[in-house]
């Protein structure tokens, strides 16, 4: 096939057939989540910079995003920060055209700090973060290689990705949505940083939920424990939406009410008091950290969305997998996508690109295959339209 593309049929019990699955999601307040976000929007700024003085993205990575927690002392109706949190922006980017020194240091902390202040409504930043800038010039060896006009791959790496998501990997995700979205409306106390844990045995589905409570908002313990029993409930049922499985919640399983021990926090974030963060620890591209699954173990966010096939080829995967699902679902239980490039040589060409489809029992498959390759070769022949929609913000990387 065109493009080293290669489909097969693969027989193996499907997820949603296997007895154990376990599924883990980081909310947007997550450390680790804030470190992808703030990377991913240092990116922005900097091809936005690169546009408006050059009429094109220039190269850069911002990958290395490094959160150390403050220290804070929360309480009931209100507490108190002690320590900032200390943010450092790592990088590579071009920061000279000519004799023409570009702002990018102001242009990096200007992004992070819009970024914390519209994910984190109860961090001020101003006065509970510290950032530090150490973005630095890019190697010569790959920023000859970055050249827009020829789409050619600044790293040998690979993507990959999977579809559909199981109920199990449905309820991860849009529980955690659900708390940092709707559910605010109803229970403001609950902060940003959330963490998903579902684990499912057989037909029963657990879900293990860390919930920082903003203490300014909550008065007392009584209030506290309120706000715990409402969110399992409005969560069980929004869960009900994905599964039909038996569904079990538990909120801040570490609290000890005997010994007045609760998930307290002044700001809603886990790294206001000793939590740390690091961009690539947290979700994947797809939204999930799935150990059942294939996963690439690359850092999508702050990537240039340009050349680098770590932040695009697992995007592309990602998509090429629901798109192959939607046309063959009848007859496959999941599907695989795996895109591997070679450092210089064309995006749209990978080196590989692996299709794996699940099918129920040994036979002729021959029409998914070839589904699944022409719906590959056509993604990849337009992968350079992934750069545009990542910059309108339309695909996550986490």
């Amino acid at each position: 096939m065109p493009k080293n593309i290669d489909a097969e049929t693969l027989i193996e019990t499907p997820i949603e057939q296997q007895h154990i699955e376990i599924v883990e999601r980081k909310g947007i307040g997550h450390p680790d989540s804030l470190a992808d976000g703030i990377a991913e929007q240092v990116s922005k700024g900097l091809s936005k910079m690169y546009m408006e003085e050059f009429g094109r993205i220039l190269h850069h990575n911002t990958d290395e995003v490094q959160i150390v927690g403050g220290q804070a002392e929360p309480e009931f109706g209100g507490g108190t920060i002690l320590d900032p949190i200390y943010i450092l922006l790592v990088g590579r980017a071009v920061t000279n055209v000519g004799d023409k020194r570009l702002p990018y240091r102001s242009v990096a902390l200007k992004a992070a700090d819009q970024y914390l202040q519209d994910t984190c409504t109860n961090l001020n930043t101003r006065e509970e973060v510290t950032y530090h800038c150490r973005l630095g010039k890019g190697s010569m060896d790959l920023m000859e290689v970055y050249d827009t006009t020829k789409g050619l791959a600044n790293d040998t790496s690979f993507g990959v990705s999977f579809a559909p998501f199981s109920g199990t990997e449905k309820a991860a995700l849009e529980a955690e949505k659900f708390i940092n979205g709707p559910l605010k409306k109803y229970l403001p106390e609950v902060g940003q940083d959330v963490k998903v844990m579902a684990t499912r045995i057989g037909n029963e589905l657990d879900l293990t939920i860390a919930a920082a409570m903003v203490d300014k908002l909550t008065p007392d313990a009584d209030h506290y424990i309120s706000v715990v029993e409402e969110l399992k409930s409005r969560v069980t049922d929004e869960v009900l939406k994905y599964t039909e499985r038996d569904i079990k919640v538990d909120v801040n399983t570490a609290d000890d009410y005997d010994r007045d021990v609760y998930y307290l926090t002044v700001t809603g974030l886990s790294m206001e008091n000793g939590d740390d963060g690091s961009v690539g620890r947290g979700n994947r591209a797809n939204g999930l950290i799935t150990p059942f699954r294939p996963m690439s173990m690359e850092a999508a966010a702050g990537k240039n969305p340009v050349t680098h096939v770590g932040k695009l080829y697992n995007l592309a995967a990602k998509e090429i997998a629901e798109k192959i699902y939607e046309e063959v679902q009848d007859g496959v239980h999941d599907v695989f996508v795996r895109l591997v490039s070679q450092i210089g040589k064309p995006i749209a060409e990978p080196q590989m690109a692996s299709i794996q489809l699940v099918v129920p029992e040994k036979g002729e498959y021959s029409k998914y295959i070839d589904i699944a390759e022409a719906i590959t070769e056509d993604y990849l022949e337009n992968i350079s339209s992934l750069t545009e929609r990542v910059m309108r913000g339309e695909l996550s990387v986490f």
